[in-house]
């Protein structure tokens, strides 16, 4: 199935990055300093469930430009402090710049990565496509150690094209040199990573570490990097 690809482009955040785990990490430290247990009444438990889900969304109207790189960096926790009755307009703001100054620093990594990377890198060209801020993604990829494995680094907000729009796919193709059939991306996010893919026909491997998406007729789904070992 792979024999003809040459150039392998990896998502970053939940693909290689554990955004979750980082995120949660730095959040879990401002929710304390500012005492929000007490100012929104409940649980860091509560309250990151709920901030998750908007998150979500936020950066889904995002990716479609329905809301700007300022609003949602604000948005996202003010909206997450009223579904707890706490109104600071202010305190979102404070919060937007804190946690950009916290989570890109943190480097845990997804399980395996390393060592799929370590694989991949003799056998194959590596490049990352990545939908986020490039001043955050760019602190990321230093702090973890993942620069070097990377030929070609494209960070959407750079070049003005996100995924899923063909435009990326196809910019990627020209930066790296490389050519439609020898290109897989694999990548967590099916809409944006998987059928952005397909949608410029390259091959596509969806990284699917819940487990808990319906099956996608035509995709190839892994539960975990280490998969990777085995088909590449």
């Amino acid at each position: 199935m792979y024999s003809h690809i040459k150039h392998i482009f990896f998502d970053l955040d939940h693909t290689l990055w554990d955004f979750e785990t980082n995120s949660r990490e730095a959040l879990s430290d401002m929710f304390s300093k500012h005492e929000l247990e007490e100012k929104c009444n409940t649980t860091f438990c509560e309250w990151i469930d709920v901030y998750e889900a908007i998150n979500h969304q936020y950066w889904n109207l995002y990716s479609t430009r329905g809301i700007t790189k300022e609003e949602l960096r604000y948005r996202r926790f003010y909206d997450a402090f009223l579904h707890f009755k706490y109104d600071d307009l202010e305190l979102s703001k404070h919060w937007a710049e804190e946690y950009l100054q916290i989570s890109p620093y943190k480097t845990n990594l997804m399980p395996g990565a390393m060592e799929v990377l370590d694989y991949l890198k003799p056998r194959y060209t590596l490049h990352l496509i990545t939908n986020g801020f490039k001043e955050v993604q760019n602190i990321k990829i230093d702090k973890s150690r993942l620069r070097a494995y990377f030929h070609t680094i494209l960070i959407s907000e750079e070049h003005g094209v996100s995924k899923p729009e063909p435009e990326i796919f196809r910019l990627a193709e020209t930066l790296s040199g490389a050519s439609t059939g020898e290109c897989l991306m694999i990548g967590d996010n099916h809409d944006m990573d998987i059928n952005g893919a397909k949608g410029a026909n390259w091959k596509a491997i969806h990284l699917n570490v819940a487990g808990n998406n319906e099956e996608k007729p035509g995709t190839v789904q892994i539960s975990e990097l280490k998969e990777l070992l085995r088909m590449l």
